[in-house]
């Protein structure tokens, strides 16, 4: 991927909460959310690129020594305390993908049930981490 501004597919409507991933290797975590997760790269600029799947929106950006906005050291695994849920269209299809892939799976594909007051949902779900370390949770 060119390291100059792309626009691939125009972002016709800004998603109110959009999180910024640090990244050691930005090209190797763009193959892996673009061809393994599914994801379309939105427009990239040097170190940066913006991407989304379905009503997700996602940035991922090059660690940068010296990063005005690193609150602490950048150890492996990033994004320690906080998984990102992320509903796609076929998680079992995601699923297969990915172990076709033989990528690493952190919680294999299951039915969960979680609870909204008195009422239980079901969602089938899995869980990786990213190549940094960023913990994702798809969901159907």
């Amino acid at each position: 991927m060119s390291e100059a501004n792309i626009s691939h597919v125009p972002v016709t409507e800004w998603a109110a909460l959009v999180p910024e991933l640090e990244v050691r290797d930005l090209a190797r975590s763009l193959d892996v959310y673009t061809r393994l997760f599914g994801f379309t790269v939105n427009y990239t600029r040097p170190g940066f690129a913006y991407l989304s799947l379905g009503r997700v929106q996602w940035m991922l950006s090059q660690i940068r020594q010296g990063g005005s906005w690193d609150t602490g050291p950048l150890d492996h695994p990033l994004g320690r305390g906080i998984n990102f849920q992320i509903q796609v269209p076929d998680v079992e299809e995601l699923y297969g993908r990915l172990k076709t892939d033989a990528y690493p799976i952190f919680v294999p594909l299951k039915t969960a049930a979680y609870l909204e007051g008195d009422t239980a949902h079901q969602q089938r779900e899995f869980l990786v981490q990213d190549p940094d370390g960023y913990l994702l949770r798809f969901t159907d």
